[in-house]
């Protein structure tokens, strides 16, 4: 009995001293990761570049001034990054809350009470005052601990809004892309429905003149109706891309106004992806599961705590004033009382309960710690798929234009032949289909290399520092 009152009087005195708090500190955990971003071009795996692409505000990437306009009225009204600010606002909340414990609690109650004895006819008024006072001891760390958690998760409320906004910001572009692609696209199929539908009609008159044969007329309608059938599609298309943009900014359904068209739209010259250690720092999601881990490692201390006792110091004091006349005149009164006290409890016997919640936060801990590995793994990952789909769709758009040059000429030239008497009709109408067909693509092209530059940058972590 002496050896275990030893015992706790040392522990009090370690933490009445040391301040001591019991749990593992934390330290970031070494995560191995590769020296270079995997890349199909040959100057990527050269030496990399401090820059990144990422480090460019949105407003220097996006240089569209329509579309700075959709982003900065998504920041203000976007219902998801609004409800994400209450997050923090609610963290924030939880935190003071938390940290309220490891100051003194006081208290204080006022009674006053009155009247006259009916059968004594005794008269009194007293008030009574009473100020209470208690203060926990966090000899070891059990609330510090609860209270760095409380931070952590904060923190990774913080960075989870960040995400947010990288989200929002990507999403917005990309479907503001897509948006110019399907206007694009239908520009094309208007322009060729105008086209064929002269093709059509000269195609009619030299077939009443003898000159053209029936095939001719209806290969030129086949042309036309292909393209007329594009009409309504693409329309379609458009009307719910607009829906979708709306919606991200927050409003209900409307028409978005365009800036500059597709072909006009800025490319960088390059994009370097810059120092891959330095997307540990920059994306928004690796810092929400670092910050989690952070919240569940204090949560073990917590846990560790629990096993030690609680040692709560408490105080009252107060006094009645008042008169009373229970005597022969009527007379005044005045006590003061006071008291102090200290409450200590020991876990004795819990049936395994402090144990097992310690197991569950080491547990939690280790799940954290694996998820942030997890997370670092797949943003890895998703800068290799952004930089191997941009380089690769880069030249899709590129090949795809040549494709469209070339038949552009193979039509002007059909179109000569046939005029010079040398070549049929089909001919001219196998090469206007032909250019349709690659119009649209390569439209599709562009609209699928701007919406890898936007992955790339997303995937690099740009786009959240405002």
């Amino acid at each position: 009995m002496m050896k275990i009152a030893r015992l706790l009087v040392g522990l009090l005195s370690c933490g009445l001293l040391a301040g001591c708090a019991v749990g593992p500190k934390y330290r970031r955990p070494a995560v191995q990761t590769p020296a270079t971003f995997r890349s199909t071009a040959a100057e990527s795996q050269q030496q990399t570049q401090a820059a990144s692409y990422a480090d460019l505000p949105w407003w220097q990437v996006f240089q569209d001034p329509k579309l700075q306009e959709l982003i900065r009225t998504a920041l203000k009204q976007n219902y998801d990054l609004r409800l994400t600010t209450e997050r923090i606002n609610a963290a924030r909340a939880q935190v003071a809350v938390t940290r309220s414990s490891l100051f003194p609690q006081v208290a204080a109650n006022a009674n006053f009470n009155g009247g006259k004895d009916g059968a004594t006819q005794f008269r009194h008024n007293f008030l009574n005052l009473v100020g209470d006072a208690a203060f926990q001891l966090d000899l070891f760390g059990r609330l510090r601990r609860a209270t760095e958690a409380a931070r952590a998760e904060l923190l990774a409320t913080e960075d989870a809004r960040q995400t947010v906004i990288l989200t929002l910001v990507g999403d917005l572009a990309s479907d503001y892309f897509t948006l110019l692609q399907l206007d694009l696209q239908l520009q094309i199929t208007r322009e060729t429905v105008k086209t064929q539908t002269d093709s059509v009609k000269l195609t009619q008159l030299r077939l009443d003149r003898g000159v053209a044969t029936k095939l001719d007329v209806l290969q030129a309608q086949q042309v036309l109706d292909t393209a007329n059938a594009q009409v309504p599609d693409l329309e379609r298309a458009i009307a719910q891309e607009e829906n979708a943009i709306s919606i991200l900014l927050g409003d209900y359904p409307h028409d978005i106004a365009r800036g500059l068209p597709l072909v006009e739209q800025a490319l960088p010259p390059q994009v370097p992806p810059g120092l891959p250690s330095s997307i540990i720092e920059r994306r928004p999601d690796i810092r929400e599961a670092e910050q989690i881990l952070i919240a569940s490692n204090a949560e073990v201390g917590v846990a560790k705590a629990q096993f030690f006792p609680q040692i709560a110091l408490t105080g009252s004091g107060g006094g009645s004033f008042g008169r009373s006349s229970a005597f022969s005149s009527l007379m005044a009164s005045q006590i003061g009382i006071w008291s102090y006290g200290a409450q200590v409890s020991q876990p004795i016997f819990t049936g395994g309960a402090l144990r097992g919640n310690l197991r569950l936060a080491r547990s939690e801990n280790q799940q954290a710690l694996i998820a942030y590995q997890q997370t670092i793994q797949r943003a890895f990952g998703d800068v290799s798929d952004a930089l191997i789909g941009y380089e690769k769709l880069h030249q899709v758009r590129l090949r795809q234009q040549d494709t469209v040059a070339d038949l552009e000429e193979t039509v002007r030239i059909s179109t000569l032949r046939y005029k010079g008497g040398t070549t049929t009709y089909l001919e001219v109408l196998d090469g206007q289909r032909s250019l349709y067909g690659a119009q649209l693509t390569l439209a599709s092209a562009r609209g699928d290399e701007y919406r890898s530059l936007v992955q790339l940058y997303k995937a690099l972590g740009g786009g959240w520092q405002q």
